[in-house]
């Protein structure tokens, strides 16, 4: 079975990664940024603390 944490935080990256594709259509380009630094850190952090080697 899948550990609950770094599978949660794959599904927020996701998340993050759709709210940001839709917000970069609608023209706000401020807040989709966010959305991918968002992202782009919970991967830094699920791949350095989350998951076991």
């Amino acid at each position: 079975m899948p550990e609950l944490l770094p599978t949660a935080a794959a599904a927020l990256v996701v998340l993050l990664f759709a709210a940001a594709l839709a917000l970069m259509a609608s023209g706000d380009l401020r807040a989709a940024a966010f959305c991918f630094l968002g992202a782009s850190l919970i991967i830094y952090f699920r791949e350095t603390y989350l998951l076991d080697d």
